[in-house]
């Protein structure tokens, strides 16, 4: 099992909070496929950022009767139950990781642009995160992680870093050593 260096990278999102952000950047769209978009580039962050990602949606007004959970390829997607607002789930779930966020076992950001949120996180030991700073951070992420996968590492040998000299000797060496 392959040991992970430094704390667990955990980050919240409070999804439509930040949906909410996005649409007045880039226009209105139905909901349900605003959703999916922000699932799908939450997913794509997750695999350049190397975060655990918590993308939360409150159902308070809405008639779901029980919260549920599902997984999307590094993102665990949560729909809070009837009467539960994303906020409160939010500051539970900061409440389950104090401990682990005192030790410095873990590093928990959370993106919302509600004042008062990010004022109730913060004394619970995660950082905040704006909507909008998230949307600009996944941009530059996703960015430099496509610009630096379309260029291809170059092949590195030993040789490679040896000066042509040496390396020559080297190679008369073993011609005269085959002589023999």
């Amino acid at each position: 099992m392959k040991r992970r260096s430094g704390p667990e990278r955990v980050l919240i999102v409070d999804g439509y909070n930040v949906l909410n952000a996005r649409r007045q950047l880039e226009g209105a769209s139905a909901l349900s496929d605003a959703r999916d978009a922000l699932i799908a580039r939450l997913q794509d962050y997750a695999g350049f950022s190397g975060q655990r990602i918590v993308l939360v949606f409150d159902a308070w007004q809405g008639d779901r009767q029980t919260r549920s959970e599902e997984e999307h390829g590094g993102v665990r997607v949560v729909f809070t139950r009837k009467g539960e607002t994303a906020d409160h789930y939010i500051e539970r779930l900061c409440d389950g990781f104090a401990d682990d966020i005192e030790a410095r076992r873990m590093e928990v950001r959370v993106a919302t642009s509600d004042a008062l949120e990010q004022t109730i996180i913060l004394g619970r030991g995660a950082t905040r995160l704006s909507s909008r700073e998230l949307l600009l951070e996944m941009q530059q992420v996703r960015a430099h992680g496509v610009s630096r996968a379309q260029t291809a590492p170059k092949r590195s040998t030993v040789a490679d870093r040896i000066p042509a000299e040496v390396v020559e000797r080297m190679r008369s060496m073993v011609r005269e050593g085959s002589k023999d």
